[in-house]
């Protein structure tokens, strides 16, 4: 268990960092500047994640929440676009008109880090599962 906690905090550390230098150079390379803090945006998303991933794997040992960690998941992913939408409620809702890149910069850490936390979800539960079925 440690191992693997271990691994998601690696993989959510180095997602955060390569994914927010690689988004920062690559608006820099088009001269697009953003009326939000990018950085905060990628924090969010990794300290969630990492939260969010870390709890399976410790909820994962316990049989009656195993059992219901496809749904959990699900509400988490609630949970996360409305803490987002509530923390960033000036940059998504106070400011006139977003551009396409600007929106695009909004999404881009949110699928990076849902598609990974995703990953290591599905991988719980398929490790998990074979348990449940013996």
């Amino acid at each position: 268990m440690n191992r693997k906690i271990s691994t998601l905090l690696l993989v959510f550390s180095i997602l955060f960092f390569v994914g927010f230098h690689s988004h920062v150079f690559i608006l820099e390379k088009a001269g697009i500047e953003l009326p939000f803090n990018l950085q905060k945006i990628y924090l969010f998303h990794a300290v969630f994640s990492t939260v969010l991933c870390v709890n399976f794997v410790i909820f994962s040992r316990v049989d009656k929440v195993f059992q219901q960690i496809a749904f959990i998941y699900l509400a988490t992913i609630l949970l996360k676009i409305l803490l987002f939408c509530t923390i960033f409620y000036k940059p998504l809702f106070a400011e006139e008109n977003l551009t396409k890149q600007q929106a695009v910069s909004l999404l881009v850490p949110l699928f990076l880090f849902l598609l990974t936390e995703a990953f290591f979800v599905i991988q719980i539960l398929n490790k998990n599962s074979t348990k449940t079925i013996k």
